[in-house]
């Protein structure tokens, strides 16, 4: 079946790649009016349809801050029938409903507007000097009595300008009056507000400081790109280039093939001679870590050592390039070392900061497993793979 294709390209690997079927678009990200089918208080969830014979998974826990439409008011107990405003917050996966959320977010390229959580807070990867800087610009907004809604500071917001800020802000509150107060009066099942096609949420979610260009061999998707830059981030059309090289197709140049084979398998050779096993259970994915063919003369602490840190540094790439999500255990070559332990999980936690997906390394248990979650919100890459081969 005919797909679109993005992918993130660093160091000339690729990192990340998303697929998008050209006839069965995401609603990931997207809100509706959606209407409450019945309530299933044994695990503390409701089904919400978003259009008729649609249904979606959601919790209960976010009845508490639920925009209600069709004129209800107050905080009473969710019932059948209830319309509310609902985001897609993940995915359809391995048979799972898509789920939704009632804390609407509104992401731009320096900032996000939740709904549910009205507080400030700034991305922890931003340097402390740059906390400091866009603290005092969105100073004034943060503290108003009446905010309607929170405001986080994402990451990429450390290259940016105060005008920059401040314009985007202003961007996200229309798209949020557009979605929370009018779509209060919108009918049962309307979309509120689509989000952006996922190639351009590519493009928004890319750091800019180390963004060198934006490529494309597709006219629309290249207008589409232009579009929105020249309304969110001008400072980026320089970078964006129309490729047109008929003898070399862009997904050849960049082997975009050879990535989605990769994928497709358990097995994935380090430069040392180890290899990695990734497998995807119902419950978790489990990756296992080999020496392989490695003949290092070295000690054999040594060795090891040597190995899971490479293996480490995969890890942290196969984890985005598979779009890998939910607990994630790491078995490592023990190393008897306690030194060395706590330099790998240290060098693991350093890599997943680095993970536009929040990801969070826990523990190393007493039988050396690492213990690691990765945030659940679009369906792994090979699902991707699987459903458009069948159709």
């Amino acid at each position: 079946m005919p797909c679109t294709v993005a992918a993130l390209s660093e160091e000339e690997r690729i990192v990340e790649i998303r697929l998008e079927s050209d006839q069965e678009k995401s609603i990931l990200g997207n809100i509706y009016t959606g209407q409450v089918e019945n309530i299933a208080s044994n695990i503390q969830a409701a089904f919400v349809q978003i259009e008729p014979g649609k249904r979606c998974y959601y919790s209960l826990a976010e009845a508490q801050r639920a925009v209600f439409s069709a004129g209800r008011k107050g905080n009473g107990p969710l019932r059948p029938g209830d319309e509310l405003l609902v985001q897609v917050s993940r995915d359809a996966m391995k048979g799972k409903l898509p789920a939704l959320t009632s804390n609407l977010n509104f992401t731009g390229r320096y900032l996000v507007l939740t709904t549910g959580d009205k507080k400030f807070g700034l991305s922890s990867k931003l340097a402390l000097e740059d906390r400091h800087r866009l603290s005092g610009w969105l100073k004034e907004e943060a503290e108003r009595p009446d905010k309607e809604f929170g405001i986080i500071v994402r990451t990429n917001a450390a290259d940016a300008s105060k005008e920059e800020i401040l314009k985007e802000l202003e961007w996200l509150k229309g798209r949020y009056h557009k979605a929370v107060v009018q779509g209060r009066n919108r009918t049962c099942f309307s979309l509120v507000l689509e989000t952006e096609p996922f190639y351009v949420a590519a493009v928004r979610d890319a750091y800019g400081r180390d963004l060198d260009e934006i490529i494309t061999d597709v006219p629309e998707i290249r207008e589409m790109i232009l579009g929105y830059l020249e309304e969110i981030s001008p400072e980026l059309k320089e970078k964006l280039r129309f490729y047109q090289d008929k003898l070399l197709p862009l997904y050849k140049l960049y082997r975009v093939e050879t990535a989605l084979d990769a994928i497709q398998k358990e097995k994935v050779w380090l430069n040392s001679g180890g290899f990695l096993v990734i497998q995807q259970t119902e419950a978790f994915v489990s990756i296992d870590v080999n020496s392989g063919k490695y003949t290092g003369k070295k000690k054999m602490e040594e060795t090891f050592r040597k190995i899971n840190l490479e293996a480490a540094a995969e890890i942290g790439r196969q984890l985005r390039l598979r779009n890998l999500s939910g607990i994630i255990l790491i078995d490592f070559i023990n190393m008897e070392n306690p030194d060395h332990r706590d330099e790998l999980f240290h060098v693991l936690q350093k890599l997943l900061r680095k993970d536009p997906i929040k990801s969070r390394a826990i523990d190393i248990t007493p039988l050396h497993i690492l213990e690691m979650t990765r945030k659940k919100v679009r369906r792994p890459v090979i699902e991707d793979i699987r459903e458009l081969t069948k159709k």
